[in-house]
């Protein structure tokens, strides 16, 4: 485990075209520190106006470099990054973040299999004759349809909704299939982790420091499916839905997980690959957020942009 240099910092004022190498003004345009949280893509142009953190990270641990639209190659985002660096590091030295917030489906872990041939495979000797295509057809208009039973898709163990769900996308209501399929997403053999160097990095950020928490809109069998795949114990909190009676991105559940660490939302940063559900709701509960996929693609990653090296 290494934290980033503070000398690196000089790195972050070069980028490159394919006709050569310029160095950046050591001054930008001021911002406030609530904007240098915020982690939005750059794009150099003649203003030099925008920035994120992951180009403070980035050229702290030494990357080399992003190929971006027209030609620019730089440390990632550029412009803007010193000063988003020096911001954090002034508040926590070398660590930029108190606390990292995970999502967990689509960031944290996946299914193993597709729903609609888990959905079809399962149902085959309940009478299930749809196809997969149509399974999956079926399965988002009826997740896309107002919840109208609550405010909540999730209360408690989520079967009314998933009940819904099922009967929806395959026009089986047999109630023995639906528990067969209830069941099956609570077991290790329906999901598996994103990212297999996981557990290592989250040791190493909470060996820095760094408290981890699960933030995810899910049922209460989010608990026992992070014990079954071993991982629960990677965590100092978790946040779900059914137990906190809000669902991202809603910032009420970015501001539990926080309280739950000790932490203040300004401190912490979450990841998660829902733009909608995981960036804007914790940017309105004051997080930091980067996007799973598009600003962070392993939590390797993850641990450099916040200033902990493996």
């Amino acid at each position: 485990m290494a934290r980033v240099p503070r000398s690196s910092i000089s790195a972050l004022f070069r980028f490159s075209t394919k006709s050569g190498t310029y160095s950046l003004p050591q001054s930008s345009s001021s911002s406030s520190p609530r904007e240098f949280s915020r982690g939005f893509g750059c794009r150099p142009d003649l203003h030099f106006r925008v920035y994120s953190a992951k180009a403070a990270a980035a050229a702290a641990c030494g990357h080399e470099g992003t190929l971006l639209s027209d030609g620019f190659r730089c440390g990632w985002d550029l412009v803007g990054a010193r000063e988003y660096l020096e911001y954090r590091m002034a508040r926590y030295g070398d660590i930029t973040h108190k606390a990292l917030l995970v999502d967990a489906v689509g960031t944290l872990l996946v299914p193993s299999q597709p729903m609609a041939q888990i959905y079809r495979q399962f149902g085959e000797k309940y009478g299930v004759q749809f196809s997969e295509d149509e399974i999956l057809n079926r399965y988002r208009w009826a997740y896309e349809q107002p919840w109208g039973r609550s405010r909540l898709r999730y209360v408690d163990d989520g079967r009314p909704f998933w009940q819904f769900i099922v009967t929806s996308s395959t026009g089986c209501s047999d109630s023995q299939y639906f528990e067969e399929l209830y069941q099956y997403y609570t077991t290790d053999k329906a999901w598996h982790l994103c990212d297999p160097d996981a557990e290592k990095v989250f040791e190493a950020l909470r060996g820095a420091g760094v408290k981890v928490a699960v933030v995810s809109n899910f049922d209460t069998r989010l608990r026992p499916l992070l014990r079954a795949l071993k991982c629960d114990h990677w965590f100092d909190a978790v946040a779900v839905s059914a137990e906190v009676a809000a669902e991202k991105p809603n910032p009420t559940i970015f501001l539990r997980a926080c309280d739950l660490l000790g932490v203040k939302p300004e401190d912490a940063v979450h990841v998660g690959d829902d733009r909608r559900n995981d960036l804007w709701g914790a940017r309105d509960a004051g997080c930091d957020a980067w996007l799973w996929g598009s600003d962070v693609h392993s939590f390797k990653e993850v641990a450099e942009r916040i200033g902990v090296r493996l």
